[in-house]
């Protein structure tokens, strides 16, 4: 991408009605750039109406992404939840593609109380096999393993970036609330350029210049992500974070996950453009 855009979780608060179409309206109106469609309770969107939410976020200049369903554990104990879990991702992966979408952000499973390295190979086939059906289907749709917030649940950052790096089509979902929370740590600008640094030394320096990432206030304890929170309520140190976007030359779309969405949305916009304004002040001077 050529720049850094910022966008919500789903549809703004302020959209009068309850829509994808009105909401891509609405973010335009807003002055943001980008729009998570939010499939986390189940693909609530037809093929008829996929074809119109495209439509209308090619019209409003508005990128989408998709979030897959929550409902997804593809180291279940029970071969029915897997292979449910392997209808959600295609499904949301077809209609995501429909809507015009970039990428799908998805959260792959849980340890289910086994070594890291065997839910590793699990996981990994898992995708593997996603990816080639879509491939045979014509689906570029990026896959997007997330990192995660909870102890429990698969996706740390080494994970989903050998994810990135071993299968084709596939490139990480960076939560810097989930990396801070599930961690403790990750929350100062040496911590979060340590974390650029990582992915492009991992995928590449072309990495960077397309990332999906996701930021939201974060509240934690021992055993990871608790709820998310609005920035002003939380400890995440977002400042720091986009000024280490700024020095990476960072590319993509940051999705806004707090609970006031767009309020948290725009303050992470309007942050990161005084960030890009001092630094062209400081070069033409």
């Amino acid at each position: 991408m050529k720049k850094l855009i910022f966008g919500t979780a789903g549809i703004p608060h302020s959209t009068d009605v309850d829509s994808s179409i009105e909401g891509i309206k609405q973010v335009k109106e807003l002055g943001l750039e980008c729009m998570e469609l939010e499939f986390v309770r189940g693909v609530g969107v037809d093929e008829e109406m996929a074809a119109e939410i495209a439509k209308t976020a090619k019209e409003n200049r508005i990128i989408l992404s998709v979030h897959a369903p929550y409902f997804i554990n593809f180291n279940s104990l029970e071969e029915k939840k897997v292979y449910a879990s392997r209808r959600r991702l295609l499904q949301s992966a077809r209609i995501g593609h429909l809507c015009g979408a970039v990428s799908i952000a998805f959260h792959p499973g849980f340890y289910m109380g086994k070594e890291k390295p065997v839910v590793y190979k699990v996981i990994k086939q898992e995708i593997l096999q996603i990816t080639e059906i879509l491939k045979d289907e014509g689906n570029s749709i990026l896959l997007r393993p997330e990192v995660t917030g909870k102890m429990t649940s698969f996706g740390d950052l080494g994970e989903v970036l050998r994810l990135s790096r071993e299968i084709d089509n596939v490139l990480p979902c960076v939560d810097f609330a989930h990396l801070h929370a599930r961690t403790g740590n990750y929350n100062s600008y040496d911590e979060f350029c340590s974390v650029l640094m990582f992915i492009e030394d991992e995928l590449g320096k072309e990495t960077l210049r397309e990332m999906h990432i996701h930021v939201a206030g974060i509240q934690y304890g021992e055993k990871g992500e608790r709820k998310h929170l609005n920035l002003k309520d939380s400890d995440l140190n977002y400042t720091d974070l986009l000024r280490a976007f700024k020095d990476y030359g960072v590319r993509g779309i940051v999705i806004c996950e707090s609970p006031n969405l767009e309020e948290d949305a725009l303050l992470l916009q309007k942050k990161y453009k005084s960030l890009l304004r001092r630094k062209k002040k400081v070069t033409l001077n």
